[in-house]
């Protein structure tokens, strides 16, 4: 059985799983939040009905985020459809398929960090106000801060912390999806050079083995 195969196959399945971990929560928060994104969002309470008077930040955040989220969930999913018939037919992928995996396993560790630092310091921005109220940011959760966008804040910590763990754990999972990668690029690697070295190898024993005349022992020069 290849093993580094499976493992592969193991990891784009955990990976899928953590991208469902930042898209989901981010859709459900944008639509509980009229289409407003909290992260990066500022406010001020208002001493005198004590509700949260927010400075809506650019909702493009949080549809980079989904954007990146979905994205990832494709590439999983066609990566373990793919793996997955390998798998079941014995074989692996090619040299420049492993170099292709690598590149885009790169590509995608970059977006999963862009979208874990995203949330980490958007989600801390917001907060930052909140807790200039509340002891925890948790606890806005359970008040109507914001009645005047008619917002629902019932969930916003737990789905923005899920999404920050999915974050960041698709970031772990894709960051050794490109080790995976490259150290398959070494295996090819190394295998194409023994291949090489073999081939070079019975060249010179035929070469050695051949007889060697010289001009005298030609019978008919004799």
């Amino acid at each position: 059985m290849n093993v580094l195969l499976v493992i592969q196959i193991t990891v784009y399945i955990l990976a899928l799983v953590l991208a469902l971990c930042i898209s989901v929560p981010v859709i459900i928060h944008q639509q509980d939040f009229k289409g407003h994104c909290l992260l990066f969002s500022h406010g001020t309470w208002n001493e005198t009905n004590g509700q949260f008077v927010i400075t809506w930040a650019s909702s493009g955040y949080c549809v980079f985020v989904s954007v990146v989220g979905i994205f990832l969930v494709t590439a999983c999913c066609i990566q373990i459809h793919r793996l997955g018939n390998f798998l079941l037919k014995g074989q692996d992928s090619s040299f420049l398929s492993a170099f292709v995996d690598s590149v885009g396993s790169a590509f995608l560790c970059f977006l999963s960090l862009a979208s874990a630092v995203i949330i980490t310091l958007g989600f801390g921005t917001w907060c930052g106000d909140i807790t200039q109220r509340f002891e925890e940011c948790s606890y806005a959760e359970a008040e109507n801060i914001d009645q005047a966008d008619n917002i629902n804040t019932s969930g916003f910590y737990l789905l923005m912390g899920t999404a920050q763990f999915g974050a960041w754990g698709s970031w772990a999972c894709w960051v050794g999806l490109a080790v995976c990668a490259v150290l398959k690029l070494c295996r090819y690697h190394q295998q194409e050079n023994i291949r090489l070295s073999m081939a070079k190898e019975r060249r010179r024993l035929m070469t050695d083995g051949m007889p060697h005349r010289s001009g005298s022992d030609d019978p008919i020069l004799s």
